[in-house]
């Protein structure tokens, strides 16, 4: 019991002293989630309004696709995107492997799927219900999307805030396309594995619950987007 006490109380000097290792491996996690998740966000919004408002032949399949995406594996993800830029690879000449960049990457690839498909959900129940007002209105597909994508914000910062969370706590593909390499691509999944198979659990833990703190916070601003939307809706 004295050694754990010992553990959480290291981990908690750690974090309130600034710890500069914690803070390094802090900082490069946001900054890689934070990225990915823009990225997926600016491909998953518009492919999610293409598959609720486009009629096209192959949408139904194209739209089974995207939610079977939602469950790839990670590994298999950093396996591809290792591949891709590995040396032999297609994209081996940029010298992205083992930096920052392949891990947004991959983690772009991971929740772009995840934020689409719950994009599309989310026009889909709007078109549904303005599809009469807006068609009376001479909209066309692209007018429509726009303005539901629009109407809908408050449930699409929704799904971004779930694919930040899964980028968050990602750590198969970031460590096989990162490396987990000490002041490079060290984040704080991929340092907690590290960590604790080392035995160094004060840093672990230390990482553990600043990472417990963000999913919260998250999941706080999940149902705040939610309740503000509700409102807007009643209003």
């Amino acid at each position: 019991m004295n050694g754990f006490g010992d553990a959480f109380a290291a981990a908690f000097a750690l974090i309130v002293g600034f710890d500069a290792d914690l803070v390094e491996i802090v900082g490069l996690s946001l900054r890689v989630t934070l990225s990915a998740t823009l990225f997926a966000c600016l491909l998953g919004f518009p492919l999610g309004a293409v598959l609720a408002v486009g009629r096209f032949r192959g949408r139904g399949a194209l739209t089974v696709f995207v939610n079977a995406l939602m469950g790839l594996p990670p590994v298999v993800v950093g396996l591809i995107v290792y591949m891709m830029l590995s040396r032999t690879g297609p994209f081996g000449t940029l010298g992205l492997l083992y930096t920052p960049t392949a891990m947004i990457i991959a983690q772009t690839i991971l929740v772009t799927p995840i934020v689409a498909a719950l994009a599309r959900q989310t026009v889909a129940d709007l078109d549904a219900e303005y599809y009469e007002t807006l068609h009376s209105m001479g909209a066309r597909a692209g007018a429509r999307m726009r303005t539901l994508l629009w109407d809908g914000r408050f449930a699409l910062m929704t799904a971004a805030l779930a694919g930040m969370g899964r980028a968050l706590a990602e750590v198969g593909a970031v460590m096989i396309v990162g490396g987990n390499i000490d002041h490079v691509t060290r984040v704080m999944t991929t340092a907690i594995a590290l960590e604790t198979s080392r035995g160094e659990l004060a840093l672990a833990l230390g990482l553990g619950i600043v990472l417990m703190a963000l999913s919260l916070a998250l999941n706080a601003l999940v149902m705040g987007a939610r309740l503000s939307g509700a409102r807007l809706a009643h209003a």
